[in-house]
């Protein structure tokens, strides 16, 4: 794995530059809106519920400077040389997976789906079974 040019973890947070900015390019833009879109929701969460008795600029103000942290943490998270080797993996490995065609997918969902029927109607007769058991022993009432 890469190690940081300048040496510390810290160092890295603080520099403005992209590693490799064209290897592992989609994982990367994925990775930190998945990321982006979490912080920004908790963010509205805390605006509307802990902070919804604060004044306006207040309820406003927090959690945009919360996203604005967070936005430049993301940033500088996807371009870690330790992290963005581990993205760029991983853009790589899901390149080489042969994905189901949609017919394949189609039959795979439904033996999934009469699979998880048979076994629901099955689990409800031994339901229903052991009730019947437990009422006629008294266990349970009538």
């Amino acid at each position: 794995m890469a190690k940081p040019e300048n040496g510390s973890f810290w160092s890295e947070l603080l520099a403005v530059d992209l590693y490799k900015r064209n290897q592992g390019r989609l994982a990367r833009q994925l990775t930190a809106a998945a990321i982006g879109l979490m912080v920004v929701a908790g963010a509205y969460i805390l605006s509307q519920g802990p902070m919804a008795d604060y004044s306006r600029g207040v309820k406003v103000g927090v959690p945009l400077a919360i996203s604005a942290l967070a936005a430049w943490i993301v940033f500088r998270l996807v371009n870690y040389p330790r992290f963005a080797e581990f993205l760029i993996s991983v853009e790589a490995e899901m390149g080489k997976v042969s994905w189901a065609s949609k017919q394949e997918l189609y039959r795979a969902t439904v033996v999934v789906l009469c699979t998880m029927f048979f076994l629901a109607f099955v689990l409800f007769f031994f339901d229903f079974l052991w009730q019947w058991i437990f009422r006629q022993i008294g266990v349970l009432p009538s």
